[in-house]
């Protein structure tokens, strides 16, 4: 099986493959998978008959290269046919494997032929489109009151946009700006660096992966943005999200814009993972998701 790097041109041909995909977990979404593509993390792809098989290399750190679980629009693949593949593609693991399937088919048939291990820091979390649209009830009170009081201060000096190509420099230029204020140097903060790299690749070529995003302004300054795709016909997952933390309430009124109006089809939101990040676990928890999606690694035996 040859394998090719998986590049924006790729795109069109192979989202076909994901029309019914199953998974509700942001590892399937061919978009961020595409803008994923950096000199660190390097997916690549195979058309395997009616089968589309992805794999990620790691020039670097070859002992984290990994398959992920194979998609196709009309069947899931039983463990001892990722077993053959693993074999035939020289590969040693599977990388995000979502719960649903250790569900879809036993965890004791899976364990026959891999080695089972939790990957706790990419578990994602889900959330109602309506929960984070409307935030009623007592849960969501101090979201509202952050969301009032940046009303009160900043009404005639917010403005929201879609973003389009024209808007695409003045994106990178607050991401930027975000970005200095947390030092995304990869020597610094590897994830963060990728995460730049990922999150500029889907501002240039929104259109041609059908994603979507959306843009604040205070005071005609672009002060935060999001982007989002489709994971399932249910679901879609906001893989940027980023807001200056100096204006308060920002990120709180932001974050409801992009419940309102970049999943304003979907019923449920998937906003990833926290990366065993402390604050960022704490800060996806407040907002009481509809369940977790874990993910797991199988090795083979």
């Amino acid at each position: 099986m040859k394998f090719k790097p998986l590049t924006v041109a790729d795109y069109a041909g192979l989202k076909r493959f994901f029309y019914r995909q199953k998974y509700d977990f942001c590892a399937y979404s061919l978009s961020a998978l595409v803008v994923w593509s950096n000199e660190i993390y390097q997916p690549h792809y195979a058309v395997d008959g009616d089968t589309l098989v992805i794999c990620v290399e790691f020039p670097q750190r070859p002992q984290e290269r990994h398959l992920i679980l194979p998609i196709c629009p009309d069947k899931t693949f039983a463990p001892e046919v990722l077993k053959d593949l693993t074999l035939r593609t020289g590969f040693e693991r599977y990388r995000f494997v979502p719960d649903q399937y250790l569900q879809m088919y036993a965890e004791k048939r899976v364990a026959q032929s891999f080695v089972i291990r939790e990957q706790t820091e990419f578990a994602d979390y889900v959330y109602l489109q309506e929960d984070l649209g409307r935030l009623t009830g007592n849960k969501y009170a101090k979201k509202r009151n952050l969301i009032h009081q940046f009303k009160r201060d900043y009404a005639s000096r917010i403005k929201m946009e879609q973003i389009v190509p024209s808007m695409v420099p003045e994106c990178i230029a607050f991401l930027d700006a975000w970005c200095a204020e947390r030092n995304c140097e990869r020597e610094v903060d590897e994830e963060l660096f990728c995460e730049r790299i990922a999150a500029i690749n889907a501002l240039e070529n929104m259109d041609a992966l059908d994603m979507k995003g959306l843009l604040v302004r205070v005071d005609d300054v672009v002060s935060a943005f999001g982007i989002a795709s489709k994971v399932t016909y249910q679901m879609g997952a906001l893989h940027f999200e980023k807001a200056f933390s100096k204006i308060k309430g920002l990120y709180q009124y932001f974050d409801n814009l992009c419940a309102r109006h970049l999943f304003e089809d979907f019923k449920y939101i998937n906003k990833e993972s926290d990366m065993n990040i402390p604050g960022l676990a704490r800060t996806k928890r407040s907002y009481h998701p509809v369940k977790m999606v874990r993910s797991y690694e199988l090795m083979l035996r």
